[in-house]
């Protein structure tokens, strides 16, 4: 057996070589990296160098650090994973990743999410994924690149053919890049997750819907897909449903914090009718009322028996309507997850759901609601588990163990490994 590769010491020389001082909080990943037993099987590790990280004293993570970090792991074949969320990257620090992205045949998961790269930044960080062969999982979350950084990805996608995830939320992006990234998509046979969460959108004309809902049609390998804050109303689900009954790779669809109604839940209500691959349905946020979740709950019990999860959350939703859903689930034994926190529970909805519960139907950890009794009257309580639990952190402590807490992974898993 070889001997167990020191990551530190290569850390501290490399420091030495570059003229820049150590970063302890880097220094302490290493040397933890050093000792694991993966190191000496050769088998792939993600350093998790989060600036967020609670349990150890991080100082931020700053361009000049990364040049060190990435002359250490350049030829690191065992380091699989990188994540440096939360750090102080900027252009700068795109450039360093962009080299390294050129020259390591390794790496699968890079996490840069909020960091302060922009529209060069990512100019650089897409032009590297052009050759680059590895790459499986990219997060760019929160990184401001704009309408022209987002056009870069788009090019991209029509190049790359390794990279399966690209999470490109809150990253404010225009309606011309999206338009550009749907049309890249629609030849793209790679990527099978992707996150366009909250764009600036200037128009109420849902242009960016019409051509997502265009790409569905054509698309035969996306599997999840977010469009969490896309100003989208009844006119863009219409359009997006049309698209999903010609869609048979599609699990997960997220369409939170939007502006459907109940009217648009009638379409969605039909694809359930019609569609046998959807597995997971994020309604968080929007509005469809009581009539919408009695829509949902009909369908859910007399017709659809693949959908696994949904999200209601927030929905302006009373009693008669989540007593509906909680009906639907005794007849519908596929749905094994439910979020109907932030609606307006009764106490014929709390004694429905303490039921499901109680009964072993709705395990505690499915649902993001607890019951509980004070003087005779029955309760419920919130409880943090929802569909994207661990989509901004995930803990300090180890690996996600429960992945029931978070179904999106546990369902529709594209992993960061």
């Amino acid at each position: 057996m070889s001997a167990r590769p020191d990551l530190h010491q290569h850390y501290v020389w490399a420091c030495q070589n570059l003229g820049q001082p150590e970063n302890p909080f880097i220094a302490h990943v290493l040397q933890e990296a050093s000792k694991n037993d993966k190191i000496r099987c050769r088998e792939g590790i993600t350093l998790k160098i989060a600036g967020n990280n609670n349990l150890v004293p991080a100082r931020r993570v700053t361009d000049g650090d990364l040049q060190v970090l990435a002359s250490v792991l350049c030829n690191t074949v065992y380091v699989t994973g990188l994540d440096l969320r939360y750090n102080v990257l900027t252009d700068a620090g795109a450039k360093h990743v962009a080299t390294f992205l050129q020259e390591n045949s390794t790496l699968q998961y890079l996490n840069l999410m909020f960091n302060d790269i922009g529209t060069s930044g990512a100019e650089l960080i897409a032009r590297a994924l052009h050759r680059n062969k590895t790459l499986a999982y990219l997060r760019m979350t929160g990184n401001k690149i704009g309408n022209k950084g987002g056009m870069f990805f788009a090019s991209m996608l029509q190049i790359n053919s390794t990279l399966e995830k690209l999470d490109l939320g809150d990253c404010d992006m225009g309606t011309q890049c999206l338009i550009a990234i749907a049309t890249a998509l629609t030849q793209n046979k790679s990527v099978k997750a992707i996150n366009l969460n909250r764009p600036l959108l200037y128009t109420q004309e849902e242009e960016t819907t019409v051509h997502v809902a265009l790409m569905l049609k054509n698309n035969s390998s996306l599997v999840e897909l977010h469009l969490c804050k896309h100003e989208m109303k009844n006119f863009g689900v219409e359009r997006l449903c049309e698209a999903l009954y010609e869609n048979s790779s599609l699990r997960y669809l997220d369409l939170s914090c939007n502006k459907i109604t109940s009217d648009g839940v009638k379409f969605l209500v039909e694809l359930l009718k019609r569609n046998q691959t959807l597995e997971i349905l994020d309604l968080n946020a929007n509005r469809i009322e009581d009539d919408g979740a009695i829509y949902l709950s009909e369908a859910l019990a007399l017709n659809n028996r693949t959908l696994q999860a949904l999200s209601v959350v927030s929905n302006n939703i009373s009693g008669k309507g989540l007593v509906a859903l909680s009906d639907a689930m005794k007849t519908n034994m596929e749905l094994s997850y439910i979020y109907i926190w932030g609606n307006k529970f009764d106490e014929a909805t709390c004694m429905a759901f303490s039921e499901l519960i109680q009964t072993g139907r709705l395990k505690a950890n499915c649902t993001d609601v607890e019951p509980y009794e004070v003087d005779g009257h029955v309760h419920l309580a919130e409880l943090s588990h929802g569909l994207k639990k661990h989509y901004y952190w995930t803990p300090s402590c180890g690996e996600v163990t429960n992945k029931t807490a978070n179904a999106s992974l546990a369902i529709a898993a594209v992993s960061e490994h």
